[in-house]
């Protein structure tokens, strides 16, 4: 297979990382990284032997795929050339700023025939591609995202950096039009905000309560799904899934798995634990992977554009509506 000749638009945290895998990649040529920083094109030409541009429009002609990695205000401008010159994108989440932007980009894309994938990489978590082959139907959803405070994505608030992750695998889960949302929140050390929750029902009747912070001593990243007779844990962090299923107890082999004894309304039941085996991933590998067999035809992405833009309508209601609350 001849490889893909990929570029990647700023090289800031994630921009580096990509930049590190698309290099050590055979699927991909490496063409060009693209920064406004002198300093962040030098590190990546003398790190990595790359072709280093101060534009993105220098690209032109020269790269078939592209990952957007630049500061979220810059996507829909980035995107939007990129897309018209017939380039296929990787955006980092959130795809746009505004759903109207996101709304373009996936018209773009349509039109032009290209790729058009949202960076919500924790869709590719080992631990989350596990669970999800457990969970049918959703009724309640606990979800924690908490984070030591950093200097990075202040531009755009905890919910659109932190919280948009678990509203997309929440919708991804429940599968259901959002019915309403409550939700609050508070600015601490920035000028956004920096904690925020949110309380989302689905038209389907499932509930789902998210917390996100970037003020906090260690990192969380958890997720709790409950559903009839049975509840799955998610540690992203850790890449753990953990699961508990409520069965009648002559239908348990108590050999073969751990159990904890449950008496339900004079019926003996049992609480079955398990703790599925997970094969260990890197998720942005996985996730470059499903870019570039959405490229060849042999998948289709896994976080495409619409994706990416639900996502961002419900985050951005959520950061609306905390913001009107709090003036």
């Amino acid at each position: 297979m001849t490889p893909i000749r990929i570029a990647v638009i700023g090289v800031g945290h994630l921009g580096k990382i990509h930049t590190r895998l698309l290099a050590g990649d055979e699927q991909f040529e490496l063409v060009g990284v693209v920064d406004p920083s002198a300093e962040a094109r030098q590190e990546m030409a003398r790190e990595h032997g790359v072709a280093v541009f101060n534009d993105f429009r220098q690209l032109d002609g020269k790269a078939e795929a592209a990952i957007v990695a630049t500061p979220t205000i810059l996507h829909h401008e980035v995107a939007s050339h990129l897309l018209q010159h017939g380039v296929h994108l990787l955006v980092e989440k959130p795809i746009t700023t505004t759903v109207t932007q996101a709304n373009a980009l996936i018209q773009l894309a349509s039109d032009h025939g290209r790729i058009l994938q949202v960076g919500h990489v924790e869709r590719f978590n080992p631990a989350y591609r596990v669970a999800q082959q457990h969970i049918e139907q959703p009724r309640y959803i606990e979800s924690a995202r908490l984070a030591p405070y950093t200097f990075r994505s202040t531009d755009v608030g905890v919910v659109l950096d932190l919280m948009i992750h678990d509203i997309d695998i929440i919708l991804a889960l429940v599968n259901s039009p959002v019915k309403n949302i409550n939700a609050s929140g508070v600015s601490i050390l920035s000028d956004s905000l920096d904690i925020a929750n949110a309380r989302l029902r689905f038209e389907n009747g499932t509930v789902a309560n998210i917390t996100s912070s970037r003020i906090a001593r260690n990192k969380v990243r958890k997720i709790k799904i409950f559903q009839q007779n049975m509840y799955v844990t998610i540690d992203f962090l850790l890449g753990l899934t953990e699961i508990y299923r409520v069965l009648d107890a002559d239908q348990i082999d108590t050999d073969a798995i751990e159990t904890v004894p449950l008496d339900f309304y004079g019926s003996h039941k049992k609480i079955v634990y398990e703790k599925p085996d997970i094969s260990q991933f890197d998720a942005l590998e996985m996730e470059l992977s499903n870019f570039i067999a959405s490229i060849m035809g042999d998948e289709t992405p896994i976080v495409n554009g619409q994706a990416g833009r639900e996502a961002l309508n419900v985050a951005i209601k959520i950061h609306d509506m905390i913001l009107e609350d709090i003036h």
